[in-house]
């Protein structure tokens, strides 16, 4: 068994396209506000490109899936990242401010500049629901990466129609679509749907990675991880 894996609950199988390459699927529950979800996007895309360097030539299909680690956040949260943790969690405010600098240093070695002082902590169920709509015109990959990076390091307020609607214009999405989803609440079935589901498998953190719907990968691991489990799920054998 692989370190930080265990076998997914289901019975769908691997897909094969008519021209007989293996598809590998990947579904990846996660939500914006979660900074070890970015570095795990980071960590499975750097596996993904150890997979391709030791000779994969699966198609790796990505879907993202909502998550709401805080559902109960106000849109508009008065205070700091600082102070959301520290009543939220019930920790101490110099653990929070330690954890937050080890966080961001883990960050910054995969490329990422987090900035907790300018963040601007909110609830994501907006951000999910433009998610979904960006999974219609395959630009789900695009969106997810653009939030994360204007929650993390520009400090952009996610809460909002108008700023969801422009960080969305930005990969190619209709800005004017994005509102009118926002304002008739679209896809809140959707999202409630992706959390039950990931209730059903037992899911209780993110980000959580399902490879091939038959191994779960729980946490931001080691690039090898990804790999690894690429590999197998691609060549249809079971863990040992």
């Amino acid at each position: 068994m692989f370190a930080g894996i265990i076998e997914a609950d289901t019975d769908v199988d691997r897909h094969v396209n008519p021209n007989d390459t293996v598809t590998v699927k990947v579904d990846i529950w996660s939500d914006i506000a979660c900074p070890w979800c970015y570095i795990g996007k980071r960590r499975f895309e750097a596996g993904v490109q150890r997979y391709r360097d030791a000779g994969g030539t699966a198609d790796i299909e990505v879907e993202y899936h909502s998550f709401e680690l805080a559902p109960d956040t106000p849109v508009d949260f008065d205070g700091t990242e600082i102070d959301f943790l520290a009543g939220h969690k019930r920790m101490p405010r110099e653990q929070v401010t330690a954890m937050l600098a080890q966080v961001t240093q883990i960050a910054e070695s995969e490329g990422l500049a987090y900035d907790f002082d300018v963040l601007k902590h909110t609830n994501t169920l907006k951000a999910h629901q433009v998610l979904h709509l960006a999974k219609k015109s395959g630009l789900q990959v695009q969106l997810q990466e653009r939030l994360f990076k204007a929650y993390f390091e520009e400090g952009r307020h996610l809460g909002r129609d108008e700023e969801l609607a422009d960080l969305a214009a930005e990969v190619g999405m209709d800005a004017d679509e994005v509102r009118k989803v926002l304002a008739e609440d679209v896809y809140r079935s959707e999202v409630d749907a992706d959390i039950a589901l990931a209730r059903d498998y037992g899911i209780s953190g993110v980000p959580f990675f399902v490879v091939d719907s038959r191994y779960g990968v729980s946490g931001a691991q080691d690039p090898a991880v990804f790999e690894q489990v690429l590999t197998e799920a691609s060549s249809g054998e079971e863990s040992s």
